[in-house]
């Protein structure tokens, strides 16, 4: 039986776009006097304005604002700091209303089904909020129940966010976002199939089986729903609370190969990637007498799948870095979709490519970034930004959003943890063995078991 909250979705959509409309475009307008008027405008103070309103929502224009804040200069800086600082901080449903949301997902005799349901949630996210419970077997789980009207909520964030970015674009070409756009909204609608994140969490506990250091959570048949992903509890800690208490380097390093390997080997072996290295979606396990440090990964929503020939291009631009090849980056870059690379653009490009690609050049033990300057990768992203602006502009494929987000993302953690590892060798182990046509049979292979729908393009 549909839930009428839901079925409403346009009317939701215009209460949604009342809320924010004022905001963004009051912005957008205040950037636009700026630009073309010469009216200077506090950005720092409008940011915090943004974020006062995004971070009080149940919706996922917070989580685009954290996504583009790892998209170098797809947002003015100002906005890019504040909005970084977004969390999901949204009121939780109350109990009157879960109740009532969880009969319409597993019918009425819903509580006889659990042993024990915490009334409170556990957790929030932008998009559905989480509640332990236990089963009838004494299985700990973690319901995850989603926001009401969230496809409503979603369709009208998309439109305020091609608002804001189309005002951007038009004051500054250096970076052509339509595709980006693009990929944000297959990405996020996708994110709202409780369904499909259940399949894509049985690929990742199919790919990261035989690596003891990572674990995931499996969702529990019988007990997910396109809008309810029921899954065992996994135990686990934030990983500042961690650092706060100053752990030595060989467990930081251990929760770094971790991480390193969570993300990069489904990449490389299977053309997978999970698409939100946030601080939230990953907990640590300490090390105890009986298993060694390591991490759970969490929120598989955000999943892209590539094809081998996306991975060839990935490979191919490392070996034109590391062999200083400037015919084997631009064909990697034309594998990808890039067009009108003058030499000069090539240039700048390959300014951002060696930053990212730097650790891994290097067989030796090194700290992810040897520059003593937090804000160093700002200031390359700056560097990039205006030699691209210089060169004519550049637009990204689609494809590339999620993979840059991912290094930046990882980039940051490593950071935090102050690791120090083998970059080189922890990479090439994982490309040794690279072949297009045995990824493209593991990947097929993985997706049909898992039974992941396909991605939308």
């Amino acid at each position: 039986m549909a839930d009428n909250r839901e079925s409403s979705t346009l009317f939701g959509e215009i209460r949604r776009m009342a809320r924010t409309s004022g905001a963004v475009g009051g912005i957008a307008a205040r950037l636009a006097g700026e630009r073309y008027l010469g009216i200077k405008t506090n950005k720092a103070n409008h940011a915090n304005e943004l974020k006062a309103l995004l971070g009080g929502l149940k919706g996922p224009l917070m989580k685009v604002a954290q996504f583009l804040t790892t998209v170098p200069n797809a947002l003015p800086p100002e906005y890019a700091k504040e909005l970084a600082a977004l969390q999901a901080n949204a009121p939780p449903m109350g109990w009157a209303f879960v109740r009532r949301r969880m009969s319409t997902e597993l019918g009425a005799d819903w509580e006889a089904r659990f042993a024990q349901f915490g009334r409170s949630a556990a957790a929030a996210a932008s998009l559905g909020q989480v509640h332990r419970a236990m089963l009838p077997d004494g299985t700990d789980v973690a319901c995850k129940l989603q926001y009401p009207d969230m496809p409503s909520v979603v369709e009208a964030d998309l439109r305020q966010l091609k608002i804001a970015m189309g005002i951007f674009a038009r004051m500054d070409d250096a970076i052509q976002h339509d595709d980006v756009y693009l990929e944000l909204c297959d990405r996020l609608r996708e994110e709202l199939d409780y369904s499909r994140e259940a399949a894509q969490m049985k690929l990742y506990g199919s790919m990261l089986a035989g690596e003891a250091s990572i674990k995931t959570p499996q969702p529990i048949d019988g007990y997910c729903t396109h809008r309810l992903l029921t899954m065992n509890w996994l135990e686990g800690r934030p990983i500042l609370d961690r650092l706060a208490e100053e752990p030595s380097l060989e467990e930081r390093n251990a929760y770094a190969t971790a991480l390193f390997r969570a993300w990069y080997l489904p990449f490389y072996r299977y053309g997978v990637i999970h698409g939100d290295p946030h601080l939230g979606n990953y907990q640590i396990r300490q090390p105890t007498a009986d298993s060694p440090a390591g991490i759970n990964l969490m929120d598989f929503g955000a999943i892209r799948i590539f094809p081998a020939s996306f991975l060839r291009g990935v490979i191919m631009l490392y070996e034109a870095i590391r062999d200083q090849d400037d015919e084997k980056a631009e064909a990697a870059y034309r594998s990808w979709g890039f067009t009108d690379l003058t030499k000069e653009k090539m240039e700048v490009l390959g300014l951002w490519a060696k930053f990212l690609h730097d650790p891994l050049l290097d067989d030796r033990v090194r700290p992810i970034q040897e520059v003593d300057d937090p804000d160093f990768g700002r200031k390359v992203a700056g560097e990039v930004h205006a030699g691209l602006k210089r060169t004519g502009g550049v637009r990204p494929p689609r494809e590339f959003v999620l993979v840059d987000r991912g290094a930046v993302g990882l980039g940051s953690a490593f950071l935090r943890l102050g690791a120090r590892l083998n970059w080189h060798r922890m990479f090439n182990e994982l490309i040794a063995d690279f072949d297009e046509d045995a990824l493209a049979a593991r990947q097929q292979q993985a997706l049909v078991e898992a039974k992941v729908p396909p991605v939308r393009v």
